[in-house]
Order: C-alpha cells, then sequence, then structure tokens
C-alpha cells in the first residue's frame, strides 16, 4: 500500500520532534514537510501536496482552526490536542481522528487506519468546517501561567524571570528559583508551581524539584531506578529523577 504523505505543525519543538519519530516507526507514512510556525506551514501547504495533516489546536499566532481556513481545498486532518476531557464527541461525530498529548503508537496507529480507509473510500471524510465550529464553542480558553515570580529579601521585591529560571528546588521549608546566576526564594510550594507553570516547558522530576525542560542538556540512569539529568547552568547541575517520574520525562523529552 502506497504510504501517507503527511505535513507535522506544532508549536513545541519536542512534540512535532516525538510525533515525526513515531511515524516514521510505523512505516505507513512520508512526511513531507514540518514546521513549528503555522503561517509558514500555510505557505508551504498552499504548494506541498499531502494526504493529511497532523496539527496542534492551540499556538501562537494562528491556532490550528485560523490555519485550515486559509487551506483551499483543506485536506484531511488529525489533530493533536492536550485536552482529554474537551470536545471529543464532536471529534468522534464528525469521524476526525485526534491524538491526545504525549501521542502514543497504539493511538496513532488507529488514526493511520481511519486515515487509510478514508483514502479508499471506505470511510466518509469529515466535514470540517462544523466540526470547527463546534470545536470553538467546546474548548476551554488558553490558560495563561506566569512569566515573572516574586522573590523577597526584606523589604524588597525583586521579581524573577520564569524563562530564566533551570529549576525549582524545596529545601528545609523554603522553595527556590535557580538561574545561571543565583537562586531566589519563592513564596510557593513546589506543587503550587506545578499548576502556575507551562506544562509544556517545566515538568516535575521529583517531589522536591520541577525542572525547565530547556535548559536539559543530559540523562543518564542513576542507582534503584532511577535517573539523573544535567542542567545547563554553567554549574553542571545534575538532579536527581524519582523512578515514579522516568517515564513522563523521558516523553516530554521526545524519547
Amino acid at each position: 500500500m502506497k504510504r501517507l504523505r503527511a505535513y507535522l505543525v506544532d508549536d513545541e519543538p519536542l512534540a512535532l520532534k516525538r510525533l515525526a519519530r513515531l511515524l516514521d516507526e510505523t512505516g505507513r507514512v512520508e512526511i513531507v514537510g514540518s514546521s513549528t510556525d503555522p503561517q509558514e506551514a500555510v505557505e508551504q501547504l498552499r504548494t506541498l501536496p499531502c494526504d493529511v495533516l497532523f496539527t496542534d489546536i492551540e499556538m501562537p499566532d494562528l491556532s490550528g482552526f485560523q490555519m485550515l481556513a486559509q487551506l483551499d481545498p483543506q485536506p484531511i486532518v488529525v489533530f493533536t490536542t492536550a485536552y482529554s476531557q474537551y470536545a471529543l464527541q464532536a471529534f468522534e461525530v464528525h469521524s476526525i481522528d485526534y491524538l491526545l498529548k504525549p501521542v502514543d503508537m497504539q493511538q496513532l496507529d488507529r488514526a493511520l487506519t481511519k486515515l487509510e480507509r478514508m483514502r479508499g473510500g471506505l470511510e466518509p471524510k469529515p466535514q470540517l468546517a462544523k466540526l470547527m465550529e463546534e470545536l470553538a464553542l467546546a474548548l476551554p480558553k488558553k490558560k495563561t501561567y506566569s512569566a515573572r515570580l516574586p522573590s523577597r529579601l526584606g523589604d524588597r521585591i525583586e521579581l524573577v524571570e520564569v524563562a530564566r529560571v533551570t529549576h525549582f528546588y524545596a529545601n528545609e521549608k523554603l522553595t527556590y528559583a535557580s538561574t545561571p546566576k543565583k537562586d531566589f526564594v519563592i513564596d510557593h510550594t513546589i506543587t503550587e508551581l506545578e499548576q502556575m507553570l507551562d506544562p509544556t516547558k517545566f515538568v516535575r522530576i521529583h517531589r522536591s524539584t520541577v525542572v525547565n525542560l530547556e535548559y536539559v542538556t543530559g540523562l543518564y540512569s542513576w542507582f534503584s531506578e532511577r535517573m539523573m539529568v544535567r542542567i545547563k547552568d554553567g554549574k553542571d547541575t545534575e538532579l536527581t529523577v524519582a523512578r515514579d517520574r522516568v517515564k513522563t520525562l523521558k516523553e516530554r523529552l521526545g524519547f
């Protein structure tokens, strides 16, 4: 059977890399292009033929829906989404598929089988206009996350840019935001920070540690089935990954 030609769009590079790897492993797909910029994707898709578009929904500048509205004709679409409890009924009613992040091989095989049936005329193609109308109403508003956090030192308050923080850690009843220059005391627990930080960029690797994925440079085995991560902070800091959090971290790093 001729392989499906696919184009991939996701503003998260790690998610894009993971999806591309999984699709390659199936042997059923030829990836004809990909982009982390939906506007760039629109320009390429206008001249690049493909059988299916895998795209995220919530992206900066253009959402997956807005991007599709600029394409004529519209390709068959498989949406990738982190919303496991929203709008899934609309996907199913309109016979389109979706992949929940982090994508796994079982749900990917399911989607490819449906796509192959559509291409062969064994299953009807979805009505995208009706689907997007229903999803726009069903999906929640995009949550905003803290970009800066206050650090108090006596009467002085300093604002710490979250993007500069390599990791957060708890020690002796205090929580610290660690940056390459210095550590700041933060008035939030690790559990509270988990809810305040963008989950696409930060992941909890231990009961006392949350790490910024952008600063992770290495991951290696440690004793008792645990692992260690090395942080790019000018000090080659190493952090312990709890056994029950190894799988999640690997998925978020794209392996």
